[in-house]
């Protein structure tokens, strides 16, 4: 832009201007098609490439094909915009025969015929063939790619680009029809000097006709003798190849399985063929009753995204008087629905995906009465959402779960019969989507949870949420749409939405979950491994009984529905007085004469103490805080003095080897006292120098001493984040208002200074610790703190990104303690680990959920490419009538069916070539491992992912490093 702006904008500005002519001489000099000299004409604004020039004649044959254009005409002085039609020379268009010759029976259409193409809206001077009168004015018009907007004496069409280009600006952008037609009009008539006919109605209708039929041919109905009035309900919506359907892509047989005679493993890997749905209402797609059904009748019924309809509402006036749903949830959507002013609109859409993939189930939608407040409207939502679908295993999420599934059995039986589910109650269970879980009561956090729930790889539910997102864009243009057309719309963009998701799933989306699952797998696995073993070496029976109590509570959560939860934290009233008078305890034992000089050999601990104590008081202290800044320096400044004593015995030559810096630092009467650098051995730069300036062995015990105040400091640590963890819970539960939020924060401003105060002191031992004693195996044991090693998090409560977090190497090892400091520390360890046992095994089943997803894509697509090839020879009979087809439209079924055929059979082949790298990792990773994560799975890959597997030897390192590539 900036070379543009300074070199090439009059240059570009004269070459704009130049158009406006005719340019250089040789192009108008004579005719480009038959050389006579003087041609005036022209398409305008070059459509038709090039500067060429025409005469009258050679324009209109230059234009046979091209209806559509613009020409110019040089007057002398300028060019003037002209039509085709408005030329002395005819401008005929002729359908039925090939260009450039006429029907000797043609006849004329009205004299105002339009087309609307991506160039305008254009009169042409059409002629329809009259050499078979078998053929309607409808019929000539499709096979020139012409859609009438009328079936009888159509009088306005449109060219099928300017169609599929509507489509995808409408799905994509959310173009309204009025505002596309708007545009074609402004393109042929922008200074408002040559008005065009107005046909954005007719428009409307020419769309809804075309996406009709094009949703019919993808679903093969025109290669079937039953047509369309063979239609079953959702047939004509796009399915999930990825989720679990039979007779597409499970195994032969699959509902025969008797899973209760597998073996452990068997039985537990069946959560690969859980179908996971995710449901919830829309309240911005409102409707305004602005027509009725009579008038704009829905064309199609429940045979695409929506539920039928007729069925629907017979339901719904059923139970016009059911109580609203109530809900646990912090969350307002449904109250502010219910509060709006809702007389004379449908006030939102109920809708069903598949929780991993954001597919729009068929039948899957529908209407709102009032809001959300009817369990009715939702009930009936979703059962029709897995009508006809052979199941055996459902995992349902909607933020309101943990009310929506009480006696939803009982209200199925006030659905028809084929409505209702033949699965064991059992197999079907309720959650809440990660987000929306939260704010509900503490009651349904473990009970309703994604993260612990065996079986749902890291699924978090919201899926739903992020299509509405999507189709948030169209709800200006349909809320005043006729019911027909409003579904119409709608069905539209379910249609354009399930094919760009099919696509990306596809394409990359899987390949990422993948490489993701791989990641993650083995960083939570690591962490896991690491914890246990530290808990192991202290408590090996608890580990045992954490572990056998998670495996229970997975088997009997839905059961039992008790709340015996092993991720809840059973612990004792915290309120901020305990608190305070924990912290007070502590100051005093910090400040205290005989204890804690007994315990510290150094006043290292109090140097750093008030230094810290200092700054946080800030630059402007009181004069009880300076009195107390005072005695705390008098006491240290003797206590310094005092160990330089001492130093001078078992240090004594410690002064020579100090730079002339350091012995500032030194002097104990130039600074203040928690500036002052006390210099033990470990202070000294080399090996040498401690053994010149001090005793024997002294370097030894220092790093003993430096052990224990690390490990110390890190207790320290544990006991801060642990009370601000019981600080913050009391605060938000039972403090509001200003004031009291502010106590708050002052005492969560002292926890964290001592939160402060344990790192510092660590992180000054381990460094002693490093220079003392070198690398070694003791690092594996006190690592590098940073500031990232958070606590343990509010147990028992659910926490944002509770799927990637790790727990910190700080809790990997447990401290000995006594009293009821150990039992709530083993509480909180307990919840910890149980929660790290559970994400490491979410993430071992997110792998292998993938890894089936892709197989059962591939599988989707085998199956369908044999069912294109058989289609390609179904029909035989002309649609509606029992007369045999015609060998034109038999060419033209299967030529359909044969391309459709050929697309899936590359698709597969491109998807086994593309994920082959990706599931021989997955595979070489899964291997030696099972339900606990030890011994051996089997993962199915294919026969090209598995040689390609078998032709390479990864080494470990290079698959971490590399995975993404």
């Amino acid at each position: 832009m900036q070379v543009f702006t300074k070199r090439f904008r009059d240059e570009t500005l004269d070459e704009m201007l130049r158009g406006e002519g005719r340019g250089s001489e040789r192009f108008y000099r004579q005719c480009a098609r038959c050389k006579c000299t003087a041609p005036l004409f022209r398409c305008a604004r070059q459509t038709c490439f090039g500067p060429a020039m025409y005469c009258e004649p050679c324009v209109v044959k230059q234009h046979e094909q091209l209806p559509t254009h613009m020409v110019e005409k040089w007057n002398g002085e300028r060019f003037e915009p002209l039509t085709l039609d408005q030329l002395d020379v005819e401008a005929r268009v002729q359908l039925g025969h090939v260009p450039g010759s006429y029907c000797p029976k043609a006849s004329k259409a009205h004299k105002d015929f339009i087309i609307i193409d991506t160039l305008g809206v254009r009169t042409v001077k059409l002629y329809f063939c009259g050499c078979d009168l078998t053929l309607t004015h409808r019929q000539q018009l499709m096979r020139a790619c012409l859609w009438p907007a009328t079936s009888l004496d159509p009088q306005t069409c449109a060219t099928f680009n300017v169609i599929r280009l509507f489509e995808l600006q409408n799905c994509l952008g959310k173009i309204s029809a009025y505002d596309f037609m708007r545009s074609l009009e402004l393109l042929s008539n922008n200074d408002g000097l040559r008005p065009t006919a107005d046909r954005r109605r007719a428009f409307r209708a020419i769309v809804r006709q075309y996406r009709m039929m094009e949703m019919l041919k993808r679903a093969a109905r025109g290669h079937a003798d039953s047509g369309v009035s063979g239609t079953g309900q959702g047939e004509l919506a796009l399915d999930c190849r990825m989720c679990p359907q039979a007779d597409w892509n499970l195994p032969p047989g699959f509902d025969e399985i008797n899973w209760d005679e597998m073996d452990e493993d068997q039985r537990y890997r069946r959560y690969k063929y859980f179908l996971i749905l995710a449901e919830d209402a829309n309240f911005k797609l409102i409707n305004r009753n602005v027509s009725s059904e009579e008038r704009d009748p829905i064309v199609g019924d429940g045979t695409g995204y929506f539920c039928n309809r007729k069925e629907y509402m017979e339901h719904i006036r059923k139970h016009v008087d059911e109580e609203e749903i109530s809900s646990c949830s912090g969350f307002q959507a449904m109250f502010l629905a219910n509060a709006k002013r809702v007389k004379g609109l449908r006030t939102g859409v109920g809708g069903v995906t598949c929780a991993r993939h954001n597919m729009w189930r068929p039948n899957g939608l529908g209407d709102l009465q009032a809001g959300e407040r009817r369990q009715c409207n939702m009930d009936f939502i979703f059962f029709a959402a897995v009508l006809n679908f052979a199941l055996l295993w459902v995992i349902l999420s909607y933020d309101i779960a943990c009310q929506f599934s009480k006696n939803i059995w009982a209200r199925m039986e006030n659905l028809p019969e084929k409505y209702h589910l033949h699965i064991d109650k059992l197999n079907i269970r309720w959650m809440v989507p990660n987000f929306h879980l939260p704010p509900h009561k503490t009651g349904c956090h473990s009970a309703f949870s994604f993260h612990w729930l065996w079986g749902a790889g890291c699924t978090h539910g919201e899926t739903v949420e992020q299509n509405w997102e999507f189709l948030n864009g169209a709800a200006a243009s349909t809320k005043l749409m006729g019911l027909g057309a409003r579904f119409a719309a709608l069905e539209g963009l379910f249609a354009f939405h399930n094919w760009r998701r099919l696509v990306n799933s596809i394409g990359l989306i899987l390949t990422r979950r993948m490489a993701e699952a791989i990641k993650e797998g083995r960083t939570h696995k690591k962490a896991f491994n690491a914890f246990t073993a530290g808990l192991t070496a202290a408590m090996p029976e608890a580990v045992e009984e954490w572990r056998e109590w998670v495996e229970k509570w997975e088997r009997t959560r839905h059961v039992q529905n008790e709340g015996n939860s092993p991720y809840e934290y059973a612990e004792a009233k915290v309120t901020l007085k305990d608190v305070r008078l924990k912290l007070a305890r502590e100051e005093y034992d910090r400040n205290g004469e005989g204890e804690e000089l007994g315990r510290e050999e150094t006043p290292s601990t109090f140097l750093r103490q008030l230094a810290v104590d200092i700054r946080a008081m800030g630059a402007h202290r009181t004069t009880s805080q300076e009195l107390d800044v005072l005695k705390r320096r008098t006491t240290l400044r003797a206590r310094i003095k005092a160990f330089r004593k001492l130093q001078q015995t078992y240090m004594p030559h410690v002064r020579r080897h100090l730079t002339r810096s350091q012995r500032v630092e030194w002097d104990t009467e130039r600074q203040e006292p928690e500036a002052i650098r006390l210099f033990m051995p470990s202070d000294l730069s080399t090996k040498d120098a401690r053994e010149k300036a001090c005793a024997r062995g002294l370097d030894g015990v220092e790093a003993r001493l430096r052990d224990g105040e690390a490990e110390e400091a890190l207790d320290t640590v544990r006991d801060g984040l642990r009370t601000r963890t019981a600080t913050t819970r009391f605060k938000v539960r039972n403090w509001s208002g200003q004031r009291a939020l502010t106590r708050g924060q002052g005492i969560l401003r002292l926890v964290n200074l001592k939160i402060h105060g344990g790192k510092l002191r660590y992180r000054y031992a381990r460094q002693a610790l490093l220079k003392l004693k070198g690398h070694g195996q003791w690092e594996d044991r006190l690592r590098v703190l940073t500031d990232d090693d958070g606590g343990i998090e509010i147990a028992g409560d659910v926490v944002s990104g509770e799927t990637h977090r790790t727990l910190s190497w700080i809790w990997y090892a447990v401290v000995k303690k006594g009293g009821d400091e150990k039992e709530k520390l083993e509480e909180a360890l307990r919840v910890e680990w149980c929660k790290a046992y559970s994400r490491s095994r979410r993430w071992r089943e997110e792998l292998v959920l993938v890894e089936e997803e892709m197989r059962r894509t591939i599988a989707y697509g085998e199956t369908a490419e044999q069912r294109w090839l058989v289609r390609a020879e179904a029909r035989t009979v002309m649609l509606g009538t029992s007369n045999a087809m015609t060998a034109e439209v038999a060419e033209g079924v299967q030529a359909y069916a044969l391309e459709q055929a050929d697309r899936e059979r590359r698709t597969c082949g491109k998807l086994r070539q593309d994920w082959a790298p990706i599931r021989a990792r997955a595979a070489q990773y899964l291997a030696g491992m099972d339900i606990s994560g030890q011994g051996e799975i089997v993962v199915e890959v294919d026969r090209d992912g598995m040689r390609w597997a078998e032709g390479l030897a990864y080494e470990r390192e290079e698959i971490e490093n590399d995975m993404y590539q």
